[in-house]
């Protein structure tokens, strides 16, 4: 997770910095992180563009349409770059967005481990359905010595 925080570090959205990392067999394929497309105006230069929807339970999201998520951006770099991603796992900051998690199923992609949640709710019904795996991974700061099986601990 080292590393796909340091990726989120190169966003350039002003709501939120989100790193994607996809691995397989120990080895990077691709890195992404939400901003805007090649060649257009970032959120830190012209703003953000929020648009404002409603999800099925009544809920209203805000989104921007000026970035694209760091999931995505990673998927493109590794069919840029001909990097087969299937049977990978990926690593973000935060858990996908309903429509990423839509894309990361339809890539082959097995495991997605994350650091924070984000909205669970609304990717619950399908990972249900899904043959993907939803893992959260600790932060080595966040363990303690109880947690990290220290047998001195009460």
């Amino acid at each position: 997770m080292t590393i796909t925080r340091q990726v989120a570090e190169r966003s350039t959205c002003l709501r939120a910095k989100v790193g994607a990392v996809i691995v397989r067999d120990r080895s990077i394929l691709a890195t992404g992180y939400n901003g805007s497309p090649a060649g257009l105006p970032h959120c830190f230069d012209a703003g953000c563009l929020i648009y404002e929807s409603r999800t099925p339970d009544g809920e209203i999201e805000q989104n921007c349409y000026r970035t694209i998520h760091a999931e995505i951006n990673a998927i493109t770099q590794a069919a840029r770059n001909g990097s087969a991603i299937q049977d990978a796992v990926i690593y973000v900051t935060h858990t996908p967005c309903i429509h990423c998690m839509k894309v990361l199923i339809n890539t082959g992609i097995r495991i997605v481990y994350y650091d924070r949640p984000y909205k669970l709710n609304t990717i619950a019904e399908l990972l249900s359905y899904a043959k993907i795996q939803l893992i959260q991974v600790t932060p080595p700061e966040a363990v303690t010595p109880a947690k990290a099986g220290n047998d001195d601990a009460v």
